[in-house]
């Protein structure tokens, strides 16, 4: 018997027939002798429905809690009427809000991160055989206020539960039928892959691809959860997130990613002293804006810095206006921004082994004329800056200079 937890997003819920499907699907798992937790998120539509009416009311102006409460609401819709069908169909079954089992968070609302899960409940219900179905997305801090993991958050939610029973498996299902080389959508020769690492996918995650949340793939890493991520409308054997391994380094690249969800600010003029990036990069971390790539260029004749960096686009005009106090306090000259802009990004485990990934990555681009903005490098990672009017063609020559609708032993080696 193995433990698998399968979870299944909103638009996997999204309608009666679709909810009909998932709990065929959780049966099917259920009768081949499994233990079934699933988790979903709310009917399709319903989380931007509820965002909608607390700014509609609040005209922006609202406290985190409250709106906690309200967005948390679409979930526990979805969950009673995955039990209600489970049940429909001959198979006992019992729902459970995130704070019921309880999923423990810090207090950070509409952003919350997970401390710890409660699983005896749900425990003592497969041991009954049930199957259970758990809210994605909530959870509850150690004062009681219910509270929401951001967007994507039941993917978290289903690896930390998956992670605190020790499940066999976490099946991802989505709307796609695994993890592919790039968005076929703008590539349609991009493959589906069989197979990629941790890292690979936390990468890809992070860079801009919506398949799997970050912190999902975090969990999954840390606690070696073996996660698949499947089609809940068709049959299929997706994609394994797994640890490297022999096969996964004879490849160079395995996809590429972009995120146009960012935005490039600049602080021009900042004196080169001890203290200012503190302020600036301190400026932003109390407003719980991130930032990305950062770059510092110091000029040789007057000794100031030009400091570049990368937020989400949603918080752009906010770090736009935060920063002005703290860049005239330091004697900076200037703050300028460009919203415009979308990051391209080259992922492989391979590459810590192979040199030439840059050098085919630039001359690509420069063949197209797509100008590089700003750059930042990891181990298994190339990321560029360009204008966002050129992301698309940027990644449709990448996909085509690393081969990558081609099998790993067919690509031409640099």
């Amino acid at each position: 018997m193995s433990l698998i937890v399968q979870k299944y997003g909103g638009t996997s819920v999204g309608t009666l027939d679709r909810i009909r499907n998932v709990a065929a699907r959780a049966i099917k798992a259920h009768r081949a002798g499994n233990q079934v937790v699933v988790t979903v998120s709310a009917m399709s539509g319903e989380t931007n429905r509820l965002v909608a009416l607390v700014e509609d009311l609040s005209g922006g102006n609202y406290s985190k809690r409250e709106y906690d409460v309200v967005v948390s609401t679409g979930e526990q819709v979805s969950i009673g009427l995955l039990a209600i069908a489970i049940e429909s169909l001959g198979v006992p079954a019992r729902s459970y809000q995130g704070w019921q089992v309880r999923f423990v968070t810090d207090s950070v609302h509409s952003k919350a991160r997970i401390l710890d899960v409660e699983s005896e409940k749900i425990r003592a219900d497969l041991a009954e055989g049930r199957i259970v179905v758990v809210a994605g997305f909530q959870g509850m801090d150690q004062e009681g206020s219910v509270t929401t993991l951001g967007r994507g958050g039941s993917d978290t939610s289903a690896v930390a539960l998956a992670a605190a029973l020790e499940a066999d498996f976490c099946d991802i299902y989505t709307d796609v039928d695994g993890v592919y080389t790039t968005d076929p959508r703008i590539v349609p020769k991009a493959r589906k892959l069989d197979r990629i690492s941790y890292e690979e996918m936390l990468e890809m995650a992070s860079l801009g691809a919506k398949v799997l949340q970050t912190r999902s793939v975090e969990l999954a890493m840390k606690y070696n959860v073996p996660v698949r991520v499947l089609s809940s409308l068709e049959e299929g054997t997706g994609t394994l997130l797994t640890k490297e391994d022999d096969v996964m380094e004879q490849v160079v690249v395995s996809a590429i990613a972009f995120n146009r969800d960012e935005a490039q600010i600049t602080v021009q003029g900042v004196p080169d002293k001890p203290g200012v990036a503190a302020l600036i990069f301190g400026t932003l971390a109390d407003a719980n804006i991130n930032v990305d790539m950062i770059i510092q260029n110091i000029s040789a004749s007057s000794g100031d810095t030009d400091v570049t960096f990368t937020v989400p686009k949603g918080d752009y005009k906010q770090a736009l206006a935060i920063l002005k106090e703290p860049v005239g306090r330091i004697g900076a000259t200037n703050v300028t921004g460009n919203p415009d802009i979308a990051k391209v990004s080259v992922i492989g485990v391979g590459m810590r082994s192979h040199s030439g990934v840059a050098r085919r990555m630039f001359k690509a681009l420069s063949a197209d004329n797509i100008n590089i903005r700003m750059i930042s490098t990891s181990e298994i990672k190339i990321s560029v800056v360009i204008d966002e009017k050129y992301m698309e063609l940027a990644v449709r020559t990448l996909h085509q200079a690393f081969e990558l609708d081609k099998d790993a032993g067919d690509r031409v080696r640099d």
